[in-house]
């Protein structure tokens, strides 16, 4: 029994000595053997029905064999943050270390630092599972490496950047940290999210994030590669959402793009009831038998659903087994991959492998608080600082305002603040006892009073509050609430007799009661949201808008009445149905905060989000902007004293041109963890000199983004690789409380793919030790393809005393890009600029790199080709050409492809084309030359073939094609067309 790990001897109890030495003698439990050779040891001991069990989140013991019970999912975006519980799948959270949310991590452009945070996560994940370990399972769900190239993503916050490399460097970083160092063992096993094109929350579960070629292999992929090829990462999760017409859960490339990565084995997982989506809302297959299937085919080896019940997925295996819908090798396949991961966490060898040792002593220890405050000193970034506003004078004094002044707020995948440093705690703790430090909320308190009877609607004075009743005939601490204003007319309402917000009780939708009993807005149904609605006559209505995330049992009901024994109920599906109050106001949040920016030498405004609200999961942002109140805030402080400091605290890029024009010091910061409030007083006073880089470009107006839908960023024009536009702030801004500069550009002789090295000398020529991060960027010059304006493609965060001097060395290892012609990866001969600086806008030195590679040929149309391998496009649709496997384009009236370059040599006689068309009658594609209205020289009848994945041959003459020319196909009605020739 002494050789068992622990996991191990949970699971087979008081075994008798036989018994262990008899499991302890099995080659699996041989740590001297190789890997592949122990992982098959065991899968040819597991009886079928075993092998199915490890297909499932929960996978069961197996104790004749000493397999301890297995949980995968243990959440861990920015500290450990929670798993789900083996009874029931509710949510039980940790209370360990909360480092800055993931795009605060990112903005750090620190990947040691990252490491440092992902070894104390892997660290304090270890410590939960040493005490519990088929609970707190150690394949960890994060990071996230989905691309933020549109700011309004609900769940902008689990990202890094917009550019591919930032999110590789970070997301590899903090993986390595998680897995440790060791060459075979893992620490713990961290899955990379969510595979593939995961960036809205509208309908996530059905919309198809359409990937030309170009934005698939150049921006999506280019996230997810570096951390698994590094090994960095154990598997990917595959996303909601489908990729050019297929739901990601069946993508081929979880086998066939992603393991090509990497040599090691990976463990692909689901996202949370995917698997079943394919049947439900998405309807792609007819039965689970033929989705599963389908799922594990594709590349997936476990299944995410119906919480801690593994039952339903053993029977759809089973029946798809019995159906000859799955092979038994199929399921040897998956097993193999589950265990392969499960065998380098160490829980089969005697000692439990090197980490097995961690305990419970680590979790929040302080050597991970100072991490915590570093790295949230790190993150900030300070966007604006005109006359050295900044850092402040701590002997003077200062007013901190705003309604995230003094509170920290966590989100959906974090963990529990095992403790809190508000903003206004941090600076009264920098500034000390004597210090004259004033504070306030800024928000207006309120009470409210029923237009009909006159009577007041009170809460409870207790802990636990009560039940929000009418019948208080004055106006007492219980009748009084906090109105926290989140935009778009969202409210919070805290109550001033037990500081707790009011909340929905239950999901019953005609019995809800409302109790004032939520220590914070938070949860998957974000039930403290409430809007008061003007009604036309000097009175409001009070609209429950918690319903952001619609569901089946909501309910008619949105407006609260106040019931015959005054208890406020969700009786009214319409404003005219709902209980009429007056809205008296106590006291003003506007007036508080003029008069403590008055009684100041210096105001901190502190605004920003709550992590809940108007963004999230499952809900996008309609606006970039602060809500229109904070924004009030911001201009009467202002105006009340000139020495206005803004902190925004949030997890996007913010439409800040007011602020930006008029306040003289702006400091971004994410919800950043246990200590934001050290940290920012660190950076506010100097102690740490500021150097966090913006991830993303910030953008000045929500009209400079297309629809959040369309993922094509080259045709469109966003992210600060295509943007054409004038940006708030730019991708990489950030400012220092010192000065550099840059010199001597020196770049190395090009190499194979266009691999180069550049050095650049940078000089602290300020008063103050600083980091400056330094960033290389290129632009190909010329080439036959559309390039980006520029791309990062190296950084260093350095750090340099008054005076001195580094030299900074960044090796570019790669400057090609992908061709549709040919369907491969090319160095065009060409000249790069390479650009060195600051942030992609402010560029302190530039250089011509000249590059010998190759010139892509003209367009060979003779061979079959590819439809969805256009150089531009009008109003197509990207589609699977089957459930299996391949693209094709869908197209409706008018729509059309360009292909450029083409080369007709002697001449073309005949267009063939592979199409289907599900509707009945026929459609027309017109070749045309030049342009979608130029020379037709042919025309073709689409066939209807009855089914969208039924294809036939279409065929037609053409004439007067010679030279070299642009070749349009145009279409006058629904089809799809997968390859095409001109022969």
């Amino acid at each position: 029994m002494g050789m068992f790990t622990t996991a191990v001897a949970l699971t087979v109890g008081l075994a008798s000595p036989a018994v262990a030495d008899e499991l302890n003698s099995y080659p699996f439990r041989d740590p001297a053997l190789p890997l592949n050779t122990r992982v098959d040891d065991l899968v040819k001991r597991l009886t079928l029905a075993e092998k199915v069990s490890l297909l499932h989140q929960f996978q069961p013991a197996i104790p004749r064999l000493g397999v301890p019970e297995f949980k995968t999912g243990t959440e861990a975006l920015h500290g450990l943050g929670w798993t789900t519980e083996r009874t029931n799948g509710n949510v039980v959270t940790a209370n360990a270390t909360v480092f800055p949310q993931a795009v605060g991590l990112a903005s750090t452009w620190d990947p040691a630092l990252i490491k440092k945070i992902g070894s104390v996560v892997g660290d304090e994940a270890r410590a939960y599972h040493s005490q519990d370990p088929g609970f707190w399972g150690l394949q960890l769900w994060a990071p996230v490496v989905n691309l933020l190239r549109d700011p309004r993503w609900g769940r902008n916050e689990e990202g890094y950047s917009e550019d591919p490399l930032l999110t590789g460097a970070i997301s590899t970083a903090y993986g390595k940290g998680m897995t440790g160092d060791h060459p075979q063992y893992l620490k713990s096993a961290p899955v990379l999210k969510h595979y593939l094109a995961n960036n809205n929350e509208v309908d996530r579960t059905t919309t198809s994030s359409n990937l030309r070629p170009r934005v698939l292999r150049e921006y999506d992929e280019q996230a997810f590669k570096p951390a698994i090829a590094a090994d960095a990462a154990t598997g990917v999760m595959s996303s909601y959402n489908l990729v050019n017409g297929r739901p990601a859960t069946v993508n081929p490339d979880l086998n066939d793009v992603v393991r090509s990565w990497t040599g090691k084995t990976l463990y692909n997982v689901s996202d949370a009831a995917g698997p079943h989506n394919l049947t439900g809302s998405q309807k792609y297959y007819g039965t689970s038998e033929e989705g599963f299937s389908a799922a594990l085919k594709a590349g997936l080896d476990g299944f995410t659903v119906d919480n801690q019940d593994s039952a339903p997925t053993v029977k759809i295996i089973n029946s798809a087994l019995a159906k000859g819908l799955l092979a038994e090798s199929d399921i040897d396949k998956a097993a193999k991959h589950v265990l392969s991961v499960r065998f380098r966490l160490g829980e089969f060898d005697p000692d439990g492998g090197p980490y097995a040792k961690i305990g419970k002593d680590v979790v929040n220890s302080p050597a991970h608080r100072e991490l915590a405050r570093k790295s949230a000193g790190e993150a900030m970034v300070m966007l604006k600082n005109d006359r050295a506003t900044l850092p402040l004078d701590p002997k003077r004094s200062v007013a901190v305002i705003g309604p995230l002044e003094k509170t920290l707020y966590t989100d959906w995948y974090s963990g529990g603040l095992p403790y809190k440093v508000t903003p206004v705690d941090g600076i009264r703790a920098r500034l000390g006892a004597g210090a004259k430090v004033t504070d306030t909320e800024a928000v207006d308190r309120i009470a409210l009073r029923d237009a009909a009877t006159g009577k007041y609607l009170s809460g409870g004075a207790g802990d636990a509050g009560a039940v929000l009743k009418t019948g208080a005939t004055s106006v007492g601490a219980t009748e009084q609430f906090d109105a926290f204003d989140w935009g778009q007319g969202v409210l919070t309402l805290r109550s001033v007799a037990n500081g707790k917000y009011v909340e929905r009780q239950g999901l019953s939708n005609a019995s809800s009661p409302f109790v004032n009993q939520a220590p914070q807005p938070r949860d998957w149904f974000v039930h403290q949201q409430f809007k008061l609605e003007d009604a036309g006559d000097g009175t409001v209505v009070i609209k429950y808008a918690g319903y952001e995330t619609p569901n089946d049992w909501d309910g008619p009901n949105s407006y609260l009445t106040v019931a015959a024994d005054g208890t406020l109920t969700l009786g009214s599906p319409n404003a005219a149905g709902a209980t009429k109050f007056r809205k008296e106001q106590v006291t003003s949040g506007i007036d508080s905060a003029v008069s403590a920016a008055r009684s100041a030498e210096t105001a901190v405004v502190v605004v920003g989000s709550m992590p809940f609200i108007n963004g999230r999961e499952d809900h996008d942002r309609t606006t970039m902007a602060l809500a229109e109140s904070q924004s009030e805030l911001i201009k009467a402080v202002r105006k009340a004293n000139p020495n206005t400091v803004v902190v925004v605290e949030n997890s996007y890029p913010t439409t800040l041109n007011w602020e930006q024009e008029n306040v003289p010091a702006i400091l971004w910061t994410s919800h950043a963890g246990q200590e934001t409030g050290n940290a920012l007083a660190d950076v506010l006073y100097g102690d740490v000199n500021p150097a966090g880089r913006l991830t993303q470009t910030w953008y000045r107006s929500d009209a400079d983004l297309p629809d959040i839908l369309d993922y094509d960023i080259m045709k469109r024009g966003t992210t600060y690789q295509y943007f054409n536009g004038d940006p708030l702030y730019s991708f990489g801004h950030g400012l220092s409380y010192t000065n550099f500069r840059y010199s001597d550009l020196r770049l190395g002789k090009p190499g194979p793919q266009g691999t180069f090295e550049a050095t650049v000398n940078v000089t602290n020529t300020g008063k103050r030790a600083g980091d400056e991060v330094v960033q290389l960027y290129t632009r190909q010059l010329v080439s036959r393809d559309k390039q980006p304006n520029q791309q990062l493609r190296g950084f260093e965060r350095v750090n340099l005393q008054p005076g001195q001097t580094k030299t900074v060395r960044l090796s570019v290892p790669d400057l090609r890009h992908w061709d549709v012609t040919r369907g491969k990866w090319v160095l065009e001969t060409s000249v790069h600029e390479v650009m060195v600086g600051a942030s992609a806008s402010d560029i302190r030195l530039r250089s011509a790199l000249p590059v010998r590679g190759e010139q892509i040929p003209p367009r060979d149309l003779t061979r079959d080709t590819r439809a969805i391998d256009f150089d531009d496009y009008s109003g197509v649709e990207l589609v699977d050409e089957s459930k299996v496997r391949g693209e094709a384009v869908g197209v409706g009236a008018g729509d059309w492809l360009r292909f450029s370059d083409v080369d007709f040599r002697s001449g073309a006689k005949t267009f063939t084309a592979r199409t289907a068309r599900a509707e009945a009658g026929t459609s027309t594609v017109e070749i045309r030359l030049g342009g979608p209205r130029g020379r037709l020289v042919g025309t073709a009848q689409i066939a209807a073939t009855g089914d969208k994945y039924k294809y036939s041959t279409t065929t037609a003459t053409v004439s007067g094609l010679s030279g070299r020319q642009d070749v349009y196909l145009v279409f006058t009605s629904d089809a799809r067309i997968s390859t095409f020739s001109l022969r």
